[in-house]
């Protein structure tokens, strides 16, 4: 299906023309883009439905008297009561048919296949596909024709067609050469399709041809992203917003994490009742996000690919990785797009970093448990030595959880992208559900402190 000639002389309302060589030419451009129709109702063809059009004869409503069709429908449908007025028949002809009180009372059907009457709205990510056609409106023959169709941006010109290695040898007077050019549309802004002829006319005059046709690529979506990180895992939300005036089906929104990365979609629970099976998840539904301002979001979770110390490395990185998005109109038409690369939330680095790696599942007033510790150096050099102890309380409060020995362990130097993992024997006070908070890391040679652990709650049984 195409939309109407946007021709040299009249170019649709849609595309713009800059005026050729002011010279005599022999041939003329026309360019048609190729669209499928749009489903939209025929008002000419919308007229009311009426229930006596299934009662009353077909030429009822065309008799010289339509009061008596009247007559007949409402006995028809209201017996007469002997002791009831006599009812006025109302207007049983076709002058108020257009008078449509309810869209149901339409006998055409509610969407009719429309052919574009303009170039339409062209957006990022779909295909260009146009019909040109090179006419000759002269009476005279044009010969050894090289043509060119080149699509230039503000950025580049991609080159569609050129036959100047095998030139149309003749248009005849009244004739035309027809070919199509496609388009991955992938800039936005301004386009420019470029048609150039280069031929000889009816006195062997070699001449030059020049037309553009100008339309602009829009955005047809928006992502806008949220990111948050909590301890080890990262969450990722994206909104997808809908800015093209058809309804796009997504058959595709793939997230692409970096390589320290790897990332897992969260989707809501599916009620009991859905029915899983291998040919419904091959035959997924896909996702329909609205017209004009419709929005959909999707969540995914982020976690580190290694655990290994030397993948430590890549936190400087802030690149979290990039959507892949395809979709589908109502009538197909595919689009597709990929994003730019998404940033996490800065944060600060750390030169090395203490963590509690274990802690004995069951803990008895008064008895010595050791809490298992590593600490990882995040830097490319030597670090240490450490002193690891129980910072007092800010508040003043009285301490549940204390060390049990030396009240400063001592640790030595940790090489680059190492771990070093020792424990840390305590013994607890109180019964019931306490706090081990406080345990802080000092560099000696620095004379820097480290920010406490976070607190560990534990359950203190009595033996």
């Amino acid at each position: 299906m195409s939309s109407p000639y946007a021709g040299a002389q009249q170019p649709s309302p849609a595309t713009h023309q800059l005026p050729a060589a002011q010279q005599n030419h022999s041939l003329a451009f026309r360019v048609m883009r190729l669209s499928r129709p749009s489903l939209r109702p025929d008002p000419a063809a919308l007229l009311r439905f009426d229930p006596r059009d299934v009662f009353l004869p077909e030429d009822a409503l065309t008799s010289p008297d339509p009061s008596a069709a009247a007559d007949f429908l409402q006995g028809l449908l209201h017996p007469p009561d002997p002791g009831a007025a006599t009812t006025v028949a109302g207007d049983f002809t076709f002058r108020d048919r257009f008078l449509l009180h309810d869209t149901a009372d339409a006998l055409a059907p509610p969407g009719l296949l429309v052919l574009p009457q303009a170039f339409g709205a062209i957006y990022l990510g779909e295909t260009f596909c146009s019909y040109i056609s090179i006419n000759n409106s002269s009476g005279l023959e044009a010969r050894e024709v090289i043509i060119k169709a080149e699509i230039q941006t503000e950025r580049q010109r991609i080159l569609l067609l050129d036959t100047s290695k095998s030139p149309v040898e003749s248009i005849r007077s009244g004739g035309r050469y027809d070919f199509i050019v496609e388009h991955d549309v992938k800039e936005l802004g301004a386009h420019t399709l470029v048609c150039t002829a280069l031929y000889n006319d009816g006195d062997a005059e070699r001449k030059y041809l020049p037309q553009f046709f100008k339309f602009t690529v829009s955005n047809p979506l928006s992502v806008r992203t949220k990111v948050r990180t909590i301890k080890d895992t990262t969450y990722l939300e994206a909104c997808i917003e809908n800015h093209t005036k058809s309804n796009l089906y997504m058959d595709q929104v793939d997230f692409e994490p970096a390589q320290q990365w790897s990332a897992t979609i969260l989707e809501a629970d599916e009620h009991p009742s859905v029915v899983k099976s291998t040919i419904r998840d091959l035959c997924k539904q896909p996702i329909l996000i609205r017209a004009a301002g419709g929005i959909y979001n999707y969540l995914y979770q982020l976690r580190p690919s290694s655990d290994e110390p030397g993948q430590i490395k890549t936190e400087g990185s802030s690149i979290l990785g990039k959507f892949q998005i395809t979709w589908r109109t109502n009538l197909g038409e595919p689009g597709r797009l990929q994003t730019q690369n998404i940033h996490s939330t800065p944060t600060p680095s750390k030169d090395v970093d203490l963590r509690a790696v274990k802690i004995p599942p069951v803990i008895f007033l008064e008895r010595p448990f050791m809490v298992n510790l590593c600490l990882t150096n995040q830097t490319e050099k030597t670090v240490g030595p450490f002193e690891v102890f129980l910072a007092p309380s800010v508040s003043g409060e009285q301490k549940t959880v204390l060390v049990n020995g030396l009240q400063k362990l001592v640790l030595p130097l940790v090489e680059a992208f190492e771990s070093i993992n020792f424990d840390l024997s305590m013994v607890a006070t109180q019964l019931g559900v306490q706090k081990i908070s406080g345990i802080t890391l000092y560099a000696v040679q620095e004379r820097k402190h480290y920010e406490p652990l976070p607190d560990i709650e534990i359950f203190v049984d009595a033996e």
